[in-house]
């Protein structure tokens, strides 16, 4: 699975967007121009030590990152879509791009994919979620539609083991 920021502007979101594709092991593709430097003390705070872990690759153009991955399986994260994001069935090298912050994708580039365009339901007039948090659910439901494909399926408690339970969960989720 792969995330693609359009000129991402605001460090810490690119950060935690970076620690959710580490946590995921997706690769992040950045698209110049962007609004901070990648050594700043933001992004390293918001991605924190796992940073250096991530798959992170950065293109001068929209058109060079095209260039450099023929026939990739595009969806665009937008608030103009006609689809929602849960209509569209993402395959396990989907590539899941999004547009900065202040002003989303070119409408330029969402012409050329109008079937690709998907978006996040939301109440009234707000305009738009959080990056990060968009990315998030994005990446999360292309994930899910994947069985969640060599992640971690199952927790443990770091002072208790859930075998020691004497009685069946009360709470149980269905």
């Amino acid at each position: 699975m792969h995330i693609v920021l359009i000129e991402p502007e605001i460090a810490s979101n690119t950060g935690n967007i970076g620690r959710t594709c580490v946590a995921s092991g997706t690769s992040l593709h950045l698209i110049e121009p962007l609004g901070f430097h990648l050594d700043e003390r933001n992004l390293r705070r918001a991605g924190m030590d796992y940073w250096k872990e991530l798959q992170v690759t950065r293109y001068s153009t929209f058109d060079q990152f095209l260039e450099q991955h023929p026939g990739a399986e595009l969806y665009f994260a937008t608030t103009k879509g006609r689809k929602l994001y849960t209509e569209a069935s993402y395959g396990p090298d989907s590539y899941l791009v999004f547009g900065k912050e202040s002003a989303g994708i070119p409408e330029e580039i969402l012409m050329r994919y109008p079937d690709r365009c998907v978006r996040i339901p939301m109440v009234g007039e707000t305009r738009s979620l959080n990056l990060a948090n968009s990315v998030s659910i994005l990446l999360y439901e292309a994930l899910r539609q994947n069985n969640f494909e060599g992640m971690r399926l199952e927790g443990q408690l770091h002072h208790h083991r859930w075998e020691d339970l004497n009685e069946p969960s009360s709470g149980s989720i269905s």
